[in-house]
């Protein structure tokens, strides 16, 4: 039997959107405003409130393969269950803003890359939010004053164009490994403004998705909530 849970974490005084999840399957949730305000531990590019999930398959891996380069290396980002996968229109809408042309890079799992890889954030900063966000998408929600951003997109996966209307739903890009990202996901965020480099994250919540936490054989129905923290979730069509 399926169990109702309902967001507790909306606060009246900060605009917010709600849409549907920007994809189709199991993802795993990364960051998340669920667990912590700012969500990536910063207000900077409009992070505050974004969301990070990751593909996975039904024993909930990442990917299917481990190997030496998965301990002390880099790994292709072809490995990854995310890599490719159909990003989705989270809204109706029009396209403001896009960027394509930065390259996906290898992916890293292993602290012996992940800790150099971090000491080089200041560097990717300073370049710009195109050394941040990768690849990208900002959509403008009908009927609504902010905007929504997907980024990492895969390199030359961008369906739309500038001044495109989109439906909620439909396909816009595919899941990449560009900009700022250790392995390919998903990352999206609401925001107050197109230039990332000065604007204020807002709340994003999702419409209708099952949601099942650790050990829970039955997901949980979830309405109008953000993700909880390593929690996997997918859609509910039509609700």
């Amino acid at each position: 039997m399926y169990d109702y849970e309902s967001s507790d974490t909306s606060n009246n005084n900060v605009l917010g959107v709600t849409g549907s999840l920007p994809f189709t399957g199991r993802w795993l949730v990364g960051s998340t405003p669920a667990k912590q305000i700012p969500s990536h531990g910063t207000d900077m590019f409009g992070v505050g409130y974004a969301i990070d999930f990751m593909a996975v398959d039904e024993q909930n891996r990442t990917s299917p393969e481990v190997s030496w380069r998965t301990f002390i290396g880099t790994e292709s980002p072809e490995i990854f269950y995310a890599f490719g996968k159909p990003v989705v229109s989270p809204v109706s809408g029009k396209i403001v803003s896009i960027h394509n042309g930065e390259p996906d890079h290898e992916a890293r799992r292993s602290l012996l890359t992940l800790i150099p890889y971090a000491a080089k954030q200041n560097e990717r900063i300073r370049k710009g939010p195109a050394a941040i966000a990768g690849n990208y998408i900002i959509i403008s929600p009908n009927h609504s004053d902010v905007y929504i951003a997907i980024v990492h997109l895969q390199l030359d996966s961008l369906l739309v164009k500038e001044g495109d209307h989109v439906s909620e739903g439909e396909h816009i890009a595919n899941c990449g490994n560009s900009g700022n990202s250790t392995q390919p996901h998903i990352h999206i965020q609401a925001m107050t403004s197109l230039n990332f480099s000065n604007t204020k994250g807002v709340p994003l919540y999702f419409n209708a998705f099952n949601q099942w936490g650790k050990g829970n054989s039955e997901p949980t129905i979830v309405k109008k909530a953000f993700p909880r923290a390593n929690a996997v979730v997918s859609p509910r069509l039509n609700e």
